[in-house]
């Protein structure tokens, strides 16, 4: 090894210095990958999908705060490995099963090659299902709101 003004040339290219990839980047990487899977229509419970859309139309709220992106995601993220809680709403006629384990793979693929983490757990919550008049009920609610 060669050392140059006080800095080591060559040696592992990890020893030059940390990464640390903060939380939010790998709810995100997790929440992108998940929505990808057929069979998902949304992640986050219908309540806090809820809630989440009030706060983005208040005004000073912005949507740009990234929070729907990770609505329904939570994770912890050491210096190799992460953990991955997920919160969906799957499609009606969907097999659950199936779905939760192309969700898992999808995250733990998309995690893996861009943060270079080893996934450790994904645990896949379903806290509602998206029936197919549920988008008719909704829009008459807010005809009779507004």
């Amino acid at each position: 090894m060669t050392e140059n003004a006080g800095v080591k040339l060559g040696g592992a290219p990890g020893s030059l210095g940390r990464t640390t990839i903060a939380d939010v980047v790998v709810e995100k990487i997790a929440g992108i990958a998940a929505r990808d899977v057929r069979g998902v229509y949304a992640l986050g419970s219908g309540f806090a999908r809820s809630m989440g859309s009030m706060r983005e139309r208040m005004p000073g709220a912005g949507s740009g705060s990234g929070r729907s992106a990770t609505r329904g995601i939570s994770v912890e993220v050491g210096e190799l490995q992460a953990a991955i809680d997920l919160e969906l709403v799957v499609d009606y006629g969907v097999s659950i099963t199936d779905v939760a384990a192309a969700v898992r793979e999808n995250v733990i693929s998309a995690v893996e090659r861009m943060a270079g983490r080893e996934v450790v757990e994904v645990n896949i919550t379903v806290s509602d299902v998206k029936l197919p008049d549920d988008e008719e009920d909704e829009g008459e609610e807010r005809q009779r709101i507004q």
